[in-house]
Order: C-alpha cells, then structure tokens, then sequence
C-alpha cells in the first residue's frame, strides 16, 4: 500500500501539460526518490480519468481504456511509498466518483493537488483548446451550458475551481487539499514546477526539466479559421482522430507555429468571468485549503490589455492564413507521397532480389 497519493486532479490549462511532462521525463529519477508514478505513459492517467468519470463508450479511446484505473490502482497499492496520478479531466468528478477514486487507494493518505489560474484566461484558453479538439462554438457561449456532467471534460465542471474542490473536499480533509496558483508574470516559469515538487516532496533540484513542454495557444486568426473548417469536416468524431488529426497535424503543427494575436471574449463576457472568479476565490479563502501562492491571482485583473475578439476576423485574414497553411500542407502531401513512392521501389527492389537469390538456390540444388 502506498504511503501518500497525490492525486494531480487539474485545471485544464493550468501548466498540466507542463508538470506531466516533467513527470514523464523524470519518471526514473522519481523513482529513486521513492516516488512511483505508475502506468506506462500520459495517456493511461488519462484513460483512467474517464473510468472515474465513468464516461461512456470509453473504449472507443482505446481497448485497455477502461482497465486504466484499476492497472494504475494496483500498480500504487503495491507501492510502499508516495505515489503521484495525474490528469485535468480528473477535476469533472462527482463528489461520488471522487470518493470512489479514493477509496480504492486503500488506506494510504490521499492529497488533491489542484493547478489554478484566473478564470478569464482560464475560460479563453481553454476554449481554444476546445476548438482544438473539433468544436465550432463561439467564445461569448462557452461553457454552453451552467449544468455540469462528468461524463463532459469541457465544461464547467473541470474548471470552476471553487466546484471542482467542492466535490474533490468531499473525499478528502480540507488541509490535503493544495490549491498551486500559476506564478505572476514577472517570476520563472519553474516557480509553478518548483510549488508542485514542494508539494510532493520530490527533490527538484535532481530532475531534469529542460525538455517540458507547454501545450501553446492558437491566435485569434487560427482559432477563428480553425472553428469555421471544423464545421465543414466528416467522419473525425472519434476521439483519436481529433486527437491526431484536427489538434496535432493541424491546429499544433500549422495554426499555432503562427504565433498569431491573442484575444479576449467580449467585454460583458470578461465581467461575466470576473465575478464568477471573484466568488471562487472568496470561497476558497474560507474553506481552510493549503493555497501555495497567491489566492488573489486568481483573481481577474480589473484593468485587462486591450485584445481582438474572435468576431472581429475579416475574411481577407482567413483568407490568408488558409493559404499559408494549405502550401504547408500540400508540401507535407507531396513529400509523404514521395517517401512512400521511394518506399514501394525499395520493396519492390527487395523482392527482385530474394527472387533471384531463390532462383540461384534452387539451381544450385539441381546440379
């Protein structure tokens, strides 16, 4: 039986992406501090999110799916010391399903470590991740709606910060849960790696976190342009195929090498954010949380920068942005189209050859 969990339950675009792949990374040097992260990679922590979530159809993600949570279960109670799960889609928990998920840990001592931000830039960032993964939403109408299910990983569920503890507190005591605010502008980027480490008592100064990656954001072009082709796709709705297709190949590996303007939800959606936030943080100052930072972080700003919003994209911009990223595309066609080609007379080169080799052998067995 493990020792501690801690269980890494979100926000999504929190710095996630970031800490697990510093995880991931150091998966070795974790373990000759003592520290077990189990499963075989990301995704199975992801894989098991849904079985908590009990999400449905979740073997359309992969067969294995809904064993994750029982083979990363297993891996951690036949741990003796402190282990680590984590994934964001964690935070769309029942207060049920959370108590569930802990209880399956056995006896050990489980702590909920939960990554925040403010909820505007939460809210904007997380709806063009949303976009990412094949929706045609507008952002003025995200969430689109104020009921929450678990069985949904993109609404308000996984990111109100205030429900999210709400019903992770139901399964644990307020002291083990750790609320990290993303570090101020002006501090290091490790300052968020370096809270998380503290917290589970993981020794940072022996990990490498020099390959982490940041899961980048579109700018206000790309995600508007992306938004409209997603409305005009057929045959992506399995989740791998958004995955692959609409999030990896197009959105992270032609829209966002653009590094495109940032941008904003209109100015009565802003305050619509800002005092939901508010009231998220006057909770969590008063339910005794262990906050690592500053609450008032994640409170919005009332002065926010000037940015575009999405609307405000003219179709001479679209128009240009489509035609870089088709060129691009159509040079990756044409040069996969030439590897395979290469590829088909290598094969059929060998072939040749194994034919003459047989034809020597079998004249060579007749003299």
């Amino acid at each position: 039986m493990a020792s501690r969990v801690f269980l890494h339950v979100g926000l999504p675009k929190t710095g996630t992406t970031y800490l697990q792949t510093i995880l991931w990374n150091n998966r070795d040097e974790l373990r000759r501090q003592g520290i077990l992260l189990p499963g075989f990679g990301p995704r199975q922590h992801l894989w098991a999110s849904g079985v908590v979530r009990e999400e449905p159809n979740l073997e359309n993600r992969h067969a294995d799916a809904p064993r994750a949570w029982a083979a990363l279960t297993s891996e951690v109670n036949a741990w003796a010391g402190p282990a680590v799960i984590s994934h964001e889609f964690f935070a769309g928990a029942s207060p049920e399903q959370a108590s569930r998920a802990v209880a399956a840990l056995n006896d050990a001592e489980v702590h909920v470590v939960v990554t925040a931000r403010d909820m505007l830039s939460l809210v904007t960032a997380r709806w063009q991740e949303y976009v990412k993964n094949g929706a045609t939403t507008s952002i003025d109408d995200y969430p689109e709606s104020e009921e929450t299910s678990p069985h949904d990983a993109w609404d308000w569920g996984s990111m109100d910060v205030a429900d999210v503890l709400r019903r992770w507190s139901a399964a644990v005591p307020p002291e083990r849960v750790h609320v990290l605010t993303l570090p101020k502008p002006s501090e290091p980027r490790e300052t968020l790696w370096l809270r998380f480490a503290d917290v589970l008592g993981i020794d940072a100064a022996r990990c490498d976190a020099s390959g982490s990656e940041a899961n980048e954001s579109l700018g206000v072009v790309e995600v508007e342009l992306l938004r409209r082709v997603n409305a005009d796709l057929q045959g992506f709705r399995r989740p791998v195929d958004r995955g692959v297709w609409i999030r990896g190949y197009l959105a992270q590996g032609k829209l966002v090498p653009r590094r495109g303007e940032k941008f904003w939800p209109s100015p009565a959606r802003v305050e619509e954010l800002r005092a939901r936030g508010d009231r998220a943080v006057d909770e969590l100052a008063a339910r005794g949380y262990d906050v690592i930072g500053d609450l008032e972080d994640l409170r919005t700003p009332s002065d926010v920068p000037q940015r575009r919003h999405p609307d405000s994209v003219a179709d001479a911009e679209l128009v240009e942005a489509a035609s870089a990223t088709i060129a691009a595309m159509l040079t990756d066609v044409r040069r996969l189209t030439n590897e395979r080609r290469r590829n088909r007379t290598r094969r059929g080169l060998v072939r040749k050859a194994a034919g003459r080799a047989r034809g020597l052998w079998h004249r060579s067995q007749t003299r």
